[in-house]
């Protein structure tokens, strides 16, 4: 650790001045005490958490503050890519439901290559916005994200540059058959907090109970057909009894596993590649790189 101004020695003498380095020996009992502190010369201190910093964040203040000081708006300008996803896209929206905005942004070569770096993500909580930097993107496509791919295929797109034109026009490529494991492992999680729910509170909330099938819906629909559908209008009525918490949680749960059972044999017959297309993705992505310098 680091003080943060001048500390008193345990025992008296000089005072320890700011920036000296320590270890830690003992932890306080609660956050109304003070850590024991040992310095190089074997002399101790007594302080607060808020009079050292840990040496790692300590040093990387610097950049770090320098990193933050563009906002949301200062990166705006760069954006190629936005579009709606979510319940708005899925066709599941009601008169509650947020409209979120997702994308991708592009920065110029000069930013990218500085010291400080670029943000991996920017975001407006206030109009529920979120952008990716492209390579970002494009990594997180390549792992089959569902978000991401929603946002591939998402039939809502308000803005789009040559180059996101470019990347939409290519979107299959990024299909695979890691979607049986990426889409099953969000299903599981979410599942799992329905349970948890449940178990403590009796109820579950609805509307992640119809996300959690709709994903599974559009999985098994993903490798049958070797495409992404976002809306899956044939089940619309399902899953809005499900979101208004019209069918029983028993006959909810019991799709689920006969979807299940449905993404294991899609699974098993696909005709997905095992893997997306990296090549195609690193030259995209390269070729984005050098149009911005």
């Amino acid at each position: 650790m680091v003080t943060r101004n001048d500390s008193n020695r345990i025992g008296g003498g000089s005072a320890i001045s700011t920036g000296a380095v320590g270890v830690i020996t003992e932890p306080p009992a609660d956050s109304q005490h003070a850590y024991k502190i040992r310095f190089n010369d074997g002399s101790e201190a007594m302080l607060r958490r808020s009079e050292f910093s840990i040496l790692k964040e300590f040093k990387a203040e610097g950049i770090g503050e320098e990193a933050r000081s563009a906002d949301f708006e200062d990166w705006k300008p760069f954006i190629i890519y936005r579009c709606v996803i979510g319940s708005q896209a899925f066709g599941l929206s009601d008169e509650a439901s947020d409209i979120d905005r997702r994308g991708i942004y592009l920065p110029p070569a000069e930013l990218h290559w500085s010291l400080y770096g670029v943000p991996e993500q920017i975001e407006n909580n206030d109009t529920q916005e979120a952008y990716w930097e492209l390579q970002k993107f494009v990594v997180m496509a390549l792992k089959a994200n569902p978000n991401i791919l929603e946002c591939l295929y998402t039939p809502l797109v308000e803005f789009a540059s040559p180059l996101a034109h470019e990347l939409l026009a290519e979107r299959r490529r990024f299909l695979s058959r890691l979607i049986y494991q990426t889409y099953n492992g969000y299903v599981m999680s979410q599942f799992k907090k329905l349970e948890q729910d449940l178990r403590a509170r009796g109820e579950i909330k609805w509307k992640h109970a119809m996300h959690l099938i709709r994903l599974l819906l559009s999985g098994v629909t993903a490798l049958k057909e070797t495409d992404l559908r976002i809306r899956l209008d044939e089940y619309r009525e399902q899953l809005l009894q499900i979101k208004r918490g019209a069918l029983p949680w028993d006959e909810v749960n019991s799709w689920r596993l006969r979807l299940h059972k449905d993404f294991d044999n899609a699974f098993a017959t696909t005709g997905l590649p095992d893997r997306p297309d990296y090549n195609w993705a690193n030259d995209f992505l390269i070729k984005t790189r050098r149009s911005q310098v």
